[in-house]
């Protein structure tokens, strides 16, 4: 999953309007977000042709949209009263884990309020990244937030992790609100151990290396940083790694040490290192390439090409921007961003695709 604070990180992001005033306020987050997706009717739709974002124009209910929206976006930024929008969201959510988030935004612009999803979706930080650029007010309403607690699941998904069982979750957040203390131990097994517990620690967390039975058999309230799942025990929550995606298109012959760089860049902008990489994916256009062959091998992991009917299909199923120059020369206009959301179906997008020199890389998380 994508951390919101991380420089440079942009998720699948949608701004929904339906009035005049509120389509006002989503173009006003639009030039900031030239990516993000403004959803909006057709009768105040106008003032939207002078912006590059991407638009779904629609004429129908509201009601319509949502599925839709839901599926192509990681966050949802709606200028729609909350009564309704709860309405509208209730038949479509699925699990804390797999919903996006959804931010709510008074047709003043005097509130920005994180409704679903605040923790592992990161509605909350999107909540105070709308706040700061309207000059509103962000509403955060989960327990640990308002008591000032960092939740373990908040981590998580700002280093890539994946909580399980989603029992603990709640026991141990509940654990933290009464005042117990969590022990937090990172498996030395796994491979990037070295680097959660840097991030740990850049974050207040002392996490000591242990054995995984060592930290499992222990008492009490504790977290565990590992890439296999021990027996369930009262109090043990997992923290396991996502897979990461990394979408690849460049141009013919870029060289592997260019690649190379342009997925480090990647990487840092979301708040990983390139280790984080689990696969790579590309067009079938790009099977000989040589540069992003020999990377893969380098990097020790497996690289994937799609047929361009895989690509263009999740770049209509998410509303992916194309570029006219690539669809020109190798029949679809998205390679990165399509590659990776292929090689992990219902990912969660950490990185928009992004240009670099001769290279376009996006990354996504698994869910």
């Amino acid at each position: 999953m994508n951390s919101p604070s991380s420089p440079g990180a942009l998720p699948r992001i949608a701004l929904l309007a339906i009035t005049r005033q509120g389509v006002a306020l989503a173009a006003r987050l639009a030039r900031h977000w030239p990516q993000a997706t403004v959803c909006a009717p057709a009768r105040w739709a106008a003032p939207l042709a002078e912006l590059p974002n991407p638009r779904r124009i629609y004429e129908g209910a509201l009601r319509g949209e949502i599925g839709p929206l839901l599926a192509a976006h990681e966050q949802l930024v709606c200028f729609v009263s909350l009564g309704a929008m709860v309405r509208l969201l209730a038949p479509h959510l699925k699990s804390k884990a797999e919903d996006p988030g959804v931010v709510v935004v008074d047709e003043a612009g005097r509130f920005a309020i994180a409704v679903l999803s605040g923790h592992v979706g990161g509605a909350n930080e999107w909540a105070q990244r709308v706040a700061a650029l309207l000059g509103a007010v962000p509403v955060i309403t989960t327990a640990t937030d308002v008591n000032h607690i960092t939740a373990p699941d908040q981590l998580a998904a700002e280093l890539g992790l994946r909580p399980v069982p989603k029992a603990e979750i709640q026991t141990v957040n509940g654990g933290l609100l009464a005042g117990k203390s969590v022990d937090w131990y990172i498996d030395e097994g796994l491979g990037r151990a070295a680097f959660y517990q840097k991030a740990l620690a850049q974050r207040g967390i002392d996490a000591p290396i242990f054995s995984a039975s060592e930290a499992s058999a222990r008492e009490g309230l504790r977290i565990l940083v590992t890439d296999h799942l021990l027996s369930a025990a009262p109090g043990l929550l997992h923290l396991v790694p996502r897979r990461l995606a990394a979408g690849i298109g460049c141009r013919q012959g870029v060289s592997a040490d260019l690649i190379r760089e342009a997925l480090e860049k990647a990487c840092a902008s979301i708040g990983q290192n390139i280790e984080a990489v689990s696969l790579i994916a590309s067009t079938v256009v790009k099977k000989e390439e040589a540069g992003l062959l020999a990377l893969a091998k380098e990097l020790g992991v497996e690289i994937r090409f799609y047929e361009n009917e895989a690509l263009q299909e999740k770049i209509d199923a998410h509303h992916l921007s194309e570029s006219a120059f690539v669809k020109k020369n190798i029949g679809v206009g998205n390679v990165s961003e399509a590659a990776a959301l292929c090689a992990i179906p219902g990912g969660r997008v950490a990185l928009a695709k992004t240009k670099f020199t001769k290279v376009t890389v996006a990354l996504v998380w698994e869910k």
